[in-house]
């Protein structure tokens, strides 16, 4: 009886353990850990490549901290009380634990301190061709406060990783006294979004996606990648070169559910899309909502959505205060694999701070009719 019990006490323990590890910063991942005063020159500057905790840094980095900071002629509010500085050629890397064969997202947050474009490299260490992550462009074009959030997936084909976040800059403007900010860095499993008996569609309702820090307000963008399976919201690919952003109910109107995506660009330069099996001559019902995440964004929005040859275009006015509309396409199978792309006809540009923003798109069902 004594030995069954300490058995249970070992489970009860092992159990928990694995149920308290949850998604999110990585250690220090928002750099409120400070260096040690003499690691800093000139209050700043990072002097040793270790010297902020569970970081290695190449290059100069600098350590940020003050809650509001004037860099040439931008002042950008913090996240939290710390903040890093990447200035062009520098970067800052972390070793993590994985599990061989999961999909994983990183997100990052950023923000660029002159009036250009950061391109900020991220890298997975070891890595492999179809595994590669990609650049990632920061202008502040989606967000007026200044930061942007980056999200990014792969596949752990190791146990154990490291993960690289590098400013390249831009050939053309190597100032010394840019750079890029970078915080609340975090890591979180994407986890397989199955078929069910009330949708066709994978991930229809997008609640299955990247890491959004509670400290942003401003979504997180999907860049797209050349490899599909990677992307941070299962069952959808991105096609083209352009981002959705991925946006949560604490700082959105989201038609349903606690996730969305808006679209940020128009016509071809940007679809979601799925690939569902259809049986042919049969006929199918594709239900969605189209609105706005009551985030500023006013005007005249139309999405236009394919289920293989066949499409309905739904027109939105937009107020910028939150609202949706369900849209409808029914459509006969034509072949055993059909493709479902939603696409945004334009984009608008919020008047107070002339960031891009785009329709909502949620809830997302295919049912036979």
């Amino acid at each position: 009886m004594d030995k069954f019990k300490v058995l249970l006490v070992l489970f009860l323990s092992t159990c928990h353990a694995a149920l308290s590890i949850t998604d999110g910063l990585l250690p220090n991942g928002d750099f409120e850990e400070s260096p040690k005063a003499g690691h800093l020159l000139n209050g700043t500057v990072v002097i040793f490549d270790t010297a902020i905790p569970d970081w290695t840094i190449s290059g100069i980095v600098e350590y940020i901290s003050s809650p509001q900071k004037q860099f040439n002629d931008k002042l950008i509010e913090l996240q939290g009380a710390h903040s890093i500085k990447l200035i062009t050629g520098s970067s800052i890397k972390q070793k993590v634990e994985l599990t061989k064969g999961l999909l994983y997202s990183i997100t990052l947050s950023a923000a660029h301190t002159c009036g250009r474009e950061d391109r900020v490299k991220l890298s997975l260490d070891p890595s492999s061709d179809e595994n590669e992550l990609d650049m990632f462009f920061v202008s502040g074009d989606t967000s007026g406060d200044g930061w942007e959030s980056f999200a990014q997936g792969f596949r752990a084909n190791h146990t154990e990783g490291e993960i690289e976040i590098s400013n390249f800059g831009k050939s053309d403007d190597d100032d010394p006294d840019c750079g890029v900010l970078i915080d609340s860095v975090a890591l979180k499993v994407i986890n397989p979004p199955k078929r069910t008996r009330g949708n066709l569609l994978k991930n229809g309702n997008f609640e299955e996606g990247p890491y959004i820090s509670p400290n942003t307000s401003w979504g997180v963008d999907i860049t797209p990648l050349g490899f599909d399976a990677h992307i941070p919201i299962p069952g959808w690919l991105i096609e083209n070169i352009n981002n959705v952003k991925y946006i949560d109910s604490d700082h959105f109107a989201i038609p349903e559910g606690k996730r969305a995506v808006e679209l940020l660009a128009f016509g071809s330069n940007i679809a979601l899309k799925q690939v569902v099996i259809t049986e042919i001559g049969k006929d199918y019902e594709l239900t969605f909502d189209v609105g706005d995440g009551k985030d500023a964004c006013k005007g005249s929005m139309v999405v236009e959505v394919f289920a293989g040859k066949d499409s309905v275009q739904v027109p939105y006015q937009s107020e910028g205060k939150g609202g949706f509309i369900r849209g409808k396409l029914r459509f006969k199978a034509v072949s055993t694999r059909t493709n479902i792309r939603i696409t945004s006809k334009q984009n608008l540009t919020k008047k107070d701070d002339r960031t891009i923003c785009g329709p909502v798109i949620d809830d997302v069902k295919l049912l036979p009719s």
